[in-house]
């Protein structure tokens, strides 16, 4: 059942152009998670949306542009949190 702190989460591919947000949880295997780490992205980093591709998304993180396709990103379930801050 999920947990009052589920409802706060969306997963990347739903946030809009500017969100700022962190990683709070994959739902994908040993190897995404292992891909996602190559490319400098792991629960509890935080990502601004910079650019929607089709259905794939490119964001920043700590000043690298990454590019996530459409199923990844579906994955990745992101808490929003407000430009200002990095709580």
């Amino acid at each position: 059942m999920p947990s009052e702190s589920d409802a706060a989460l969306t997963s990347l591919d739903l946030l809009p152009v500017g969100a700022h947000a962190r990683i709070e949880r994959l739902i994908g295997g040993r190897e995404m998670t292992r891909r996602l780490l190559s490319l400098g992205l792991r629960v509890g980093s935080l990502v601004d949306v910079v650019q929607h591709r089709g259905r794939g998304v490119v964001v920043a993180s700590y000043g690298v542009r990454v590019a996530l396709g459409g199923g990844v990103a579906a994955k990745m379930l992101m808490l929003p949190l407000d430009p200002e801050t990095d709580a």
